[in-house]
């Protein structure tokens, strides 16, 4: 009976020595943390792509800070005002139609080019084309009368119509030289900016300069041509920091307009082409 009481506290002894030093059992617990970082992993992955996805949507719909324009949204520049009054391609090609002028004392038409360098406008084309060879002719006549007495009104006649021709020609002469296609790119440039401060003045002072649109207009016409540049020259890093100079002037020049007159501003950026977005806030050329 001993022996059986003895033998029976030992199995007691063992079982409690066996369980205090079994190990602990934890893939309840790691599962349940594993489940809970994956589940973070996956939320913060998924709200990644979501701000990603809405930054792109910004983005496309976000006006180009230099051009004015949302992406792929051309028809606006193409429309706009300031587009409309820059010299054309076409004017510049050869094969583009002259303007005639027919002088019908002389019997005879001057070619005068599509477009004209030099600042030279309608009343001076007029000028030059129409009136300049009739009086030249008759200059030199009354010229040719008061020097020679005694002669023949055929004879006068006569040299009328060579001086007629001779006027004629020389206005041909006159529009060749004046022609815009055989400009360099300066003598170009000077037409866009005439241009541009003929449209853009107050009708009641033409070429006004100091008006708020003119200036906006030429900071415009600028920076598209320093944008072209840069788009084939990509290293000029000196014509880079003048654009982002021109961006940020213009943006000033815009924002004092609208300061003081909204309807103004509203209007200017129609004409000019350029979204709200690209002169407002903060600009990141």
């Amino acid at each position: 009976m001993l022996r059986a009481y003895l033998l029976r506290g030992s199995n007691v002894a063992a079982a409690t020595v066996t369980r205090h030093n079994a190990p602990l059992h934890t893939t309840a617990v790691l599962s349940v943390e594993s489940a809970r970082k994956r589940q973070a992993r996956l939320t913060r992955q998924k709200n990644i792509a979501k701000r990603e996805e809405l930054q792109q949507k910004a983005a496309a719909t976000r006006p180009h800070v230099v051009l004015g324009t949302v992406s792929g949204d051309d028809a606006t520049w193409a429309s706009c005002d300031l587009a409309r009054v820059l010299v054309r391609p076409d004017e510049l090609a050869r094969s583009a139609p002259s303007q005639d002028v027919h002088i019908a004392a002389a019997g005879a038409d001057v070619h005068v080019p599509p477009s004209l360098a030099f600042g030279i406008r309608e009343r001076e084309q007029r000028m030059l084309f129409a009136h300049l060879p009739l009086l030249s002719a008759d200059m030199s006549t009354r010229r040719e009368m008061n020097g020679m007495q005694g002669v023949q009104v055929e004879d006068m006649a006569a040299h009328h119509e060579r001086e007629l021709a001779a006027g004629v020609a020389q206005a041909n002469a006159v529009a060749r030289l004046v022609d815009l296609r055989n400009a360099n790119a300066a003598g170009v440039a000077f037409e866009n900016r005439r241009r541009v401060i003929a449209a853009f003045s107050e009708p009641g002072k033409p070429d006004d300069t100091g008006r708020t649109e003119v200036q906006a207009a030429l900071l415009t016409l600028q920076i598209r041509n320093l944008w072209t540049h840069l788009s084939g020259f990509k290293r000029d890093v000196a014509n880079r920091r003048n654009l982002r100079r021109l961006v940020h002037q213009r943006a000033k020049i815009l924002k004092y307009l609208k300061r003081t007159n909204r309807d103004r501003y509203e209007r200017v950026l129609e004409r000019l082409g350029l979204a709200p977005g690209a002169v407002e806030g903060e600009l990141v050329v």
